[in-house]
């Protein structure tokens, strides 16, 4: 726990001062002479445990004083709270070097597994979008809080040539902001001047991260090769406050891919992704195996279902306070008749 106002600390040593001051009140009320004919009947009439009763109201109130007290430093904790990101795209490569087998039975098979799985995990009410992309990225599902459709979606890939990862954060951007289509379509047709240019003025909230109704997790096993640079659009989503997840996919050493009788060795841009990841607020991810897959898969899903969030604490804390207020006058009114 970490206090906003550690300045007003200070203001606890009221608590001693009030506790002295009791302490004070009881022995003087103790040199003040009673006189009864029958102590017996006093005690009788007091009951069993008076003593216990005398002092609790007055604790309690001294506890709720300190409890406000603490209050007024204004302390804060990182808490677990339920995820406010209700959009999530997932994009997924399904490019040539998908179809490596280092992974049985291939590559593409054991993502698409892996992302089934985690998509039917998703607390409902959650929407999720699928873009695949090789040379070009494409919207093959629109995001819906239908899971079969998105799971559909993602039974239905092929396989293509090229590797557009700018490309296809691009278009989850068109997907979570469909208003600024005009503009993200420059960038996909080489017009966009960059984040001074026309296509990144005025389109977002500008802090990284910042955008709490939706996220991307990309998906790659390659490196681009095409279409607009990926930190150039990771500079696009980091502007718009979106945090794309990036996921490496394969081994860092790469595979070799034979298609038409031509043989390919391809390996993901690690360096692309952990950038991209950096850059928009979100993390990096290598999987190296389908069961390393499925690990991230479950790991991201428990972040859109809780995620971490340094929360203020103030208004537990004086409500606390008010409780034990509360309960110091009743037990007072009750025992005693009057307050505490």
């Amino acid at each position: 726990m970490s206090l906003i106002w550690p300045q007003m600390v200070w203001a606890l040593l009221l608590v001693p001062l009030l506790l002295a001051a009791y302490v004070a009140l009881m022995r003087r009320r103790r040199r003040v002479p009673l006189r009864f004919s029958n102590l017996a009947m006093v005690r009788a009439a007091l009951g069993p445990g008076h003593r216990v009763r005398r002092h609790l109201p007055p604790a309690l109130l001294l506890l709720a004083v300190a409890v406000c007290l603490v209050a007024l430093t204004r302390p804060s904790a990182v808490v677990m709270l339920p995820s406010e990101e209700r959009t999530l795209i997932l994009a997924i490569d399904v490019s040539l070097s998908m179809s490596a087998s280092d992974i049985p039975p291939n590559r593409l098979v054991a993502a698409q597994t892996a992302a089934q799985a985690f998509i039917r995990d998703l607390p409902a009410g959650l929407q999720v979008g699928i873009v695949s992309f090789a040379g070009t990225a494409s919207l093959v599902q629109p995001p819906t809080t239908d899971k079969q459709l998105a799971i559909d979606a993602i039974d239905r890939l092929l396989l293509d040539r090229h590797t557009a990862i700018g490309s296809a954060i691009v278009v989850s951007l068109a997907t979570i902001f469909p208003e600024h289509g005009k503009d993200l379509d420059a960038m996909l047709f080489g017009d966009w001047r960059g984040p001074g240019g026309s296509a990144g003025q005025g389109a977002g909230v500008g802090i990284p991260g910042s955008y709490d109704s939706a996220a991307i997790i990309l998906l790659t096993d390659g490196r681009s090769t095409t279409g607009p640079h990926p930190v150039d659009a990771a500079m696009i989503a980091a502007e718009r406050g979106v945090r794309v997840y990036t996921v490496g996919f394969g081994t860092t050493e790469g595979a070799t891919v034979t298609t038409e009788g031509w043989s390919m060795y391809m390996r993901f841009d690690e360096d692309s992704l952990m950038a991209i990841a950096e850059l928009t607020g979100g993390e990096y991810y290598h999987a190296g195996t389908a069961a390393d897959l499925r690990r991230v898969y479950d790991d991201l899903g428990s972040r859109f279902v809780l995620e971490r969030q340094e929360t203020e604490l103030t208004a537990m804390f004086a409500g606390f306070a008010a409780l034990l207020a509360m309960l110091a006058g009743l037990l007072s009114l009750r025992w005693f008749n009057r307050g505490a």
